[in-house]
């Protein structure tokens, strides 16, 4: 009976063309042997099982072989080729910084590698999980690192770059490994399967891939595993029982229980899930990885970012059309807070179950209507049957919301025919953070009979002269109008209007916030002081002077006339109780 040897061993790659996923980095190594511009010093960094040991193997054995292909790749025949295939090699040394992490041992490295190479032309030093040597082992590296002999080359891998000190870095070439991707993990997969004689499912290796995580040596472990368990014939069924893995299927259920609002259902699916072993935080961070794929198949310019196989795709594109953008970013939202929560929650499963009950009444709140605070008030019509009708109106002070001085127009309609008034007051809704004030019309409408005349007679708003104090106090009482206390209110109530003539008025802002603020409540504004001041050619102008740091000062007493200046106020309560400024 022959030794089985693993696929992560046997199918190793022994050439930069064999290596998979890192394309860039092979041809830029490559490159560097042809021009020979080699530096004494490599860093190879990157996630598990991506080929940075690999690589570095193999561009020790390229620099070393006597007879490079046009290629530049390894002849695997001449003496120095052959003893590092079988593993005899005096040229290159692997040390486990894992294990060998102590001053001494770095002190035996550099011993060795004042010895020059036998056969080939450079001793290479591969030094693998580099970021476990202590704080003196790398002190005592720092100057072989920075000034080896012409011979020697270092080959450092870690996982861990953050944990290498900076000057250890300066001194190395970087080599920054990707994740391999699921494409390329299914498409080497499906080539060592050929080698191997197993007939595998193409669904079922993209789920190999996900659970590798970007490294192809945890995938060939998986793979050997599957085979073990389902022979020469692995199925997509085989796949998820044998790594525990949810079927994509309970989730596309989900999503179209969700759709339908159908909660008992989703809590069902729930249920089974937890009975056939899995973990419920488990299943709620793959419905929010579900819902993320379902998220990028609506658009063709992001579907290249699901990394499914071609039948689970098909999938994801149909559902992805039933579901608007909005059910989806609400979907994500609820699952993401109760995959954040689920580690405080004493009740998880509650917690589960509550999130899948949101979900499922995401589509029922789109199917309510307007809520009535929203909701515009009807239109009411009064008709009056006038036979001989003589109305004279003013417009009071249900005027539009302008900032322009509002025309007096006069109509006076005297027929001696059937005539309709139509009174159609403006719908009145408010604004999120602004003042809705509609000031009453007063009408008196007298009728002795049918032939009578009828009189319609609204209050009529005097243009009315006003004092700069009481511009003041109706500028206060705006204030006391906005329903929460904000820094606007508190900037109203300390900034007093400044008159500029009988019709307009002038405010100073500070920065660009207030002066946008203000745009935004400049008609509501308007309007208020309007009908407070019986004026309706009031007009309001917004000034803006930016404070400068001469202008702020840092004294007392130039605090102290700033705040004057804003309220005057403090200045007549200073002299009042004879107070010092301190």
């Amino acid at each position: 009976m022959d030794n089985f040897i693993v696929s992560a061993r046997k199918y190793r790659p022994s050439t930069f063309n064999s290596v998979v996923g890192q394309s860039a980095l092979t041809i830029t190594l490559k490159n560097a042997i042809k021009s020979n511009h080699l530096a004494h010093a490599y860093l190879f960094c990157g996630p598990r099982g991506v080929g940075k040991t690999t690589c570095a193997r193999i561009f020790a054995k390229t620099i070393n072989c006597q007879n490079l292909t046009s290629e530049y790749e390894a002849c695997n025949e001449c003496e120095s080729c052959v003893s590092f295939n079988d593993q005899r090699s005096y040229n290159i040394h692997e040390l486990d910084a894992a294990s060998n992490n102590g001053v001494d041992d770095i002190r035996s490295l550099i011993d060795q590698v004042r010895i020059p190479p036998q056969i080939g032309k450079y001793s290479v030093y591969i030094i693998d999980e580099v970021h476990m040597l202590s704080q003196g082992a790398f002190n005592a590296f720092l100057k072989t690192l920075e000034e080896p002999p012409a011979h020697a080359i270092f080959i450092l891998a870690t996982t861990e770059k953050h944990k290498i000190i900076p000057t250890i870095l300066s001194r190395c070439q970087i080599y920054d490994f990707n994740r391999i991707t699921v494409a390329d993990t299914v498409k080497h997969l499906q080539m060592v399967a050929e080698k191997e004689g197993v007939t595998v499912d193409a669904n079922g290796l993209s789920v190999v891939a996900q659970k590798s995580d970007g490294g192809m040596r945890d995938a060939l472990s998986i793979f050997d595993q599957l085979v073990s368990f389902c022979g020469n014939n692995i199925t997509y069924q085989g796949v998820i029982d044998n790594l525990n893995v949810l079927d994509y299927e309970y989730y596309f259920r989900l999503v179209e229980g969700f759709l339908k609002g159908e909660v008992s259902q989703s809590l069902l699916i729930f249920n089974e899930v937890l009975n056939k072993g899995f973990d419920a935080h488990h299943f709620i961070t793959g419905l929010s990885s579900h819902l993320r794929d379902v998220l990028v198949s609506k658009d063709p310019q992001t579907i290249e970012l699901l990394e499914v196989g071609a039948g689970i795709g098909e999938r994801y594109k149909t559902q992805a059309q039933g579901c608007t953008p909005e059910f989806l970013f609400q979907a994500l939202k609820i699952a993401n807070d109760c995959d954040i929560d689920y580690r405080l929650s004493k009740n998880k499963r509650l917690l589960v179950e509550l999130a899948l009950i949101r979900l499922c009444q995401l589509t029922d709140e789109k199917k309510k209507s307007i809520n009535d605070d929203e909701r515009p008030a009807p239109i009411q019509k009064i008709s009056v049957d006038v036979p001989n009708t003589s109305i004279s109106t003013t417009p009071a002070a249900t005027t539009p919301l302008t900032t322009t001085p509002i025309p007096t127009p006069t109509v006076t309609v005297g027929q001696p025919a059937k005539a309709t008034a139509t009174a159609e007051p403006r719908p009145s809704f408010q604004r999120p953070g602004s003042i809705s004030i509609t000031a009453p019309v007063v009408v008196n409408a007298t009728q002795t009979s049918e032939t009578s005349e009828v009189k319609v007679e609204t209050k009529v708003i005097q243009n009315k002269s006003f004092t700069e104090d009481e511009l003041e106090m109706a500028w206060r009482r705006f204030a006391d109008t906005i329903p929460e206390q904000t820094r606007l209110t508190s900037f109203i109530l300390s900034n007093r209007p400044n008159l500029l003539s009988e019709k307009a008025f002038e405010i100073t802002v500070n920065n660009n916030s207030q002066e946008k603020e203000f745009n935004r409540l400049k008609q509501d504004i308007v309007l208020f002081l309007r009908n407070q001041l019986q004026n309706s050619s009031i007009a309001m102008n917004i000034k803006m002077v930016e404070e400068t740091e001469r202008t702020r000062g840092t004294s007392p007493e130039d605090r102290f006339r700033l705040m004057t200046e804003q309220n005057p106020a403090l200045a007549k309560l200073r002299d009042g109780l004879n107070l010092e400024i301190d």
